[in-house]
């Protein structure tokens, strides 16, 4: 145990070509869960926690790390399964989403598997949690879950969803009603973020679940002679995702010159400066952390604002 703590913050710059690094837990039962190392902080034993009142149940309490109060969710709670027991025996991984920290409760820590996107796929349909599950794998001959936790995060602490006021005026809408946006991302809570806000700028919108979904449609629609750019104004497109990620997904279109001048836009609960960095080196066009719809709204029309003066 003591090794796959004190890995962790070193092992979160991984740097690959359709690579991710998974740390394996468990909850209250044989099953394992996997979360990206590159959304973990920290892994560390159960602090004290102090209950807040008026809270979701799912929030066990708030503990005090490192000079921040921080929320310590129970993932067994999170997906409906029993609340996790003992805690002063168990987990909390901090991890940080959509520029937000939070705490998971899990009953133990395994260690970290370097994994290729492409072994991950989407769950099978009929799984009992699927609602709660984005990915799964094979580890070591066991399936490994990988928990949807921008779900589990919507639920229990849902942001703001709607444009505001003055961002979308008249004008806006009159063009955008012309412009066609592709949304790429194998959460369906995410997915349906996006497309709401696109589809109350006027964009019409197109969804798909994975960056080789994504590419395997672009490179159908080039090769029956669609002018991919004139079909599709923008690809926003998450980075985390089964079988090929964002960065994978981008480097591929980048790298078809039938594809190649698509703007592309990184839209990730993966933040920070190391991320910034890869979306430069796979030539990806903006890069924004989830979820802020008005900036979102923004980057879309100021892209076609250009593409329409661009046109003239």
């Amino acid at each position: 145990m003591a090794g796959v703590l004190e890995s962790v913050n070193q092992r979160t710059q991984l740097v690959g070509e359709n690579r991710l690094e998974l740390l394996l837990f468990r909850l209250n039962g044989k099953q394992i869960y996997g979360i990206n190392v590159f959304k973990v902080k920290e892994v560390l034993q159960c602090p004290k926690l102090t209950t807040m009142p008026h809270s979701s149940p799912v929030v066990r309490g708030v503990a005090h790390i490192r000079g921040g109060t921080i929320p310590i969710l129970d993932l067994g709670l999170a997906t409906g399964a029993s609340p996790i027991e003992n805690i002063q025996n168990c987990f909390v991984i901090i991890t940080e989403y959509n520029r937000r920290i939070q705490g998971f409760l899990v009953r133990g820590v395994e260690r970290i598997v370097n994994m290729n996107w492409s072994d991950i796929q989407p769950p099978p349909k009929g799984l009992s949690n699927d609602n709660y599950l984005t990915a799964v794998c094979q580890v070591d001959k066991e399936m490994v879950e990988i928990i949807d936790v921008e779900q589990i995060l919507s639920e229990v602490a849902p942001t703001r969803q709607h444009i505001s006021d003055g961002i979308v005026t008249g004008e806006v809408q009159a063009y955008a009603q012309k412009h066609h946006i592709l949304i790429v991302d194998d959460s369906s809570v995410a997915r349906k973020q996006i497309k709401r806000c696109m589809e109350d700028v006027g964009f019409s919108t197109t969804v798909l679940c994975d960056g080789k979904e994504a590419l395997d449609y672009l490179q159908n629609m080039v090769a029956d002679g669609v002018d991919i750019t004139k079909e599709f104004s923008m690809v926003i497109s998450d980075i985390e995702m089964p079988e090929m990620d964002g960065y994978t997904l981008t480097t591929a279109i980048r790298n078809d010159s039938r594809l190649q001048d698509l703007f592309i836009l990184l839209h990730t609960s993966l933040s920070g400066v190391f991320n910034e960095a890869m979306v430069k080196k796979v030539g990806a066009d903006g890069f924004l952390a989830k979820f802020q719809p008005d900036e979102l709204a923004r980057i879309a029309i100021e892209t076609v604002e250009a593409q329409e003066q661009a046109s003239q």
